[in-house]
Parts: C-alpha cells; structure tokens; sequence
C-alpha cells in the first residue's frame, strides 16, 4: 500500500462574523534556518502555506496557545483544494 503524501493549509473563521466574512489561512513563519517561529493568518488562500499533517498540527498549537482570544476562533486543517 503507497503512503500518500497529502497536503493541507491551516484555515480560521472568527465565530462571531459566522458565514458572513471569508475565513484566513495560515503562513508559517520561519527562521532562516528553518526553524518553526510562528504563524500570521492572511485573507489570501494562494500565499498561504502548504503543510504536511505534522506541521498543520504544530501551526495550530502555536495560534491556540499564542493568540489573545483564540477561544474566538474556529481553526481547522483542510487538504489543499477544498
């Protein structure tokens, strides 16, 4: 059996806006080393970051913990196309 290689971005609604606004998506921050430094969420799908699982996951766990209010948000990972 092949293991796919399935990618994904890290998606964000506000739930008070509900429906009504577009959601975000996820752009990783890196150090020049590469090293994982955080997130900024952007309106704009295409210069959003593509991720494995293990990175979508990693991206989540930083907004959830960093962001003041985060409770205000719904965050998901969606594969790539949806």
């Amino acid at each position: 059996m092949d293991n796919i290689d399935q990618r994904y971005l890290v998606q964000q609604n506000k739930i008070s806006d509900g429906e009504k606004k577009p959601p975000v998506f996820a752009r990783v921050m890196r150090s020049k080393e590469g090293v994982f430094e955080g997130v900024s969420f952007i309106k704009n799908k295409e210069k959003a970051t593509v991720m494995t699982m293990a990175e979508a996951e990693e991206a989540i766990a930083w907004a959830t913990k960093k962001k003041s209010g985060a409770k205000d948000y719904v965050t998901k990972i969606i594969c790539v196309g949806q």
